[in-house]
């Protein structure tokens, strides 16, 4: 009897988490809805799977895995007069080749196009004199900020924006970003306010 009334109870609350999932206004960011304040939702990032790396200036910096991608940086952001959470970023491992690099992207932009649709705006271009020759001309691209990889899709929740990023001329990744359309329009008329 005490098995089935367990049971019970961890299938119930299992229920009533989907559904609250599913019935938020926010954007869902590997289940959970963009929103609470910065402990709240790092907190719910741990249980996930995501290990805390540091928090700053309304930042936290955790690791994990993410889109069948392992050891991804995830920053949650909050606005630090107000402790809301209402942006994602995710940065991929870092490539050294172009076709690693380009693979991740066009991946990512597939498995995002098949759950959002068509993106609202893409652009995928070098701007550069001549269009790169090879592999080490395009990382060359990336690392002088001479390429232009970005693609967002707009929901009514918000929006998510991937695109190809570089840190200097060491470091070239995808980076894929969430914003929440509520926390959002409360941060902005939060700062309108203070103007």
């Amino acid at each position: 009897m005490k098995k089935i009334i367990i049971t019970l109870i961890v299938a119930l609350t299992t229920i009533v988490s989907f559904a609250q999932t599913q019935l938020s206004d926010h954007l869902i960011f590997k289940g959970v809805p963009i929103d609470g304040t910065l402990n709240e939702y790092v907190s719910k990032m741990k249980h996930n799977g995501f290990t805390l790396i540091n928090t700053k200036d309304g930042v936290a910096m955790l690791t994990g895995d993410f889109a069948a991608y392992k050891n991804c940086i995830v920053g949650v952001a909050t606005l630090k007069q107000k402790d809301l959470v209402s942006k994602i970023t995710v940065i991929f491992p870092d490539c050294d080749t172009w076709s690693l690099l380009s693979g991740n992207y066009l991946n990512l932009k597939e498995m995002l196009t098949q759950k959002y649709g068509k993106p609202s705006n893409c652009v995928e271009k070098f701007d550069t004199y001549s269009e790169p020759e090879d592999d080490g001309d395009r990382m060359h691209a990336v690392k002088m900020d001479n390429c232009k990889y970005y693609t967002t899709y707009e929901t009514d929740k918000g929006s998510i924006q991937l695109s190809i990023e570089h840190d200097g001329v060491t470091r070239c990744f995808v980076m894929l970003s969430y914003y929440d359309k509520i926390n959002s329009e409360i941060i902005k008329t939060k700062a309108i306010d203070d103007l």
